[in-house]
């Protein structure tokens, strides 16, 4: 693990450095990877943590390291947020009013200002979640009203192909969506990460403007199955 985590280190500084300063932030997604592997990844320098499922989430914590900031980056239902709200310390796809005053409620009833990133559908794919990308602007107002949400950036998940010749306009326009919140300058929204890129494209996402990356397979590789052995 730890090679491939270097790996993906020496890619992102090259993908990124030159352009942008810096590389983007490694986060781990561990959806059905076990906690005991997990850990691994904290040993090998990765502090980030990113989870799907509420449900998994909430079983597999007593046996994650503490020292992990853990987001929650799946699409989350209604009816969760209570159940995670104290256990992430930021939550990256809200993406619809309703979970927006949910999610307010319940960090008020915890006391907790919660950090946010508004994902966006930068696809206009109708199977993901995400707010159009004309709309973001304006959602983004809407949260960084509410008392209870920090707003801290954009988040996208990006079409299922290996087509450069498509990915690349996308990530192109999260950047400049992202500028743009930047520019606006709306109180109570801190826009500073753009979470973007996963194993297949993180590469891409680098060269094109991404804070942070959220890599699975590429960290933990993949999960055997019994008609490919591994």
């Amino acid at each position: 693990m730890k090679q491939r985590i270097d790996d993906i280190r020496a890619r992102l500084r090259e993908a990124a450095l030159e352009r942008w300063g810096c590389a983007p932030e490694i986060m781990a997604v561990s959806k059905t990877v076990e906690a005991a592997r997990v850990n691994e990844a904290l040993a090998c320098g990765v502090t980030r943590l990113g989870e799907n499922r509420a449900q998994e989430l909430i079983a597999k914590l007593p046996e994650l390291n503490a020292a992990f900031q853990i987001d929650y980056i799946g699409r989350l239902q209604i009816n969760k947020v209570k159940a995670i709200i104290d256990k992430v310390a930021q939550i990256q796809s809200l993406d619809r009013d309703e979970l927006l005053q949910e999610i307010d409620r319940r960090a008020g009833q915890r006391g907790l200002r919660m950090p946010v990133l508004v994902q966006v559908n930068i696809g206009r794919e109708a199977q993901k979640g995400g707010v159009d990308p004309q709309e973001t602007i304006a959602f983004v107002r809407r949260a960084a009203a509410m008392p209870h949400l920090r707003v801290r950036g954009l988040m996208a998940v990006m079409p299922q192909t290996k087509d450069e010749e498509v990915l690349r306009p996308l990530f192109r326009r999260m950047r400049a969506l992202f500028e743009a919140l930047q520019q606006e300058a709306i109180d109570g929204a801190q826009i500073e990460e753009l979470s973007m890129g996963m194993s297949g494209d993180y590469e891409l996402a680098a060269q094109e403007g991404a804070t942070l990356v959220r890599i699975g397979s590429a960290i933990f590789g993949s999960r055997p199955t019994s008609a490919q052995p591994h």
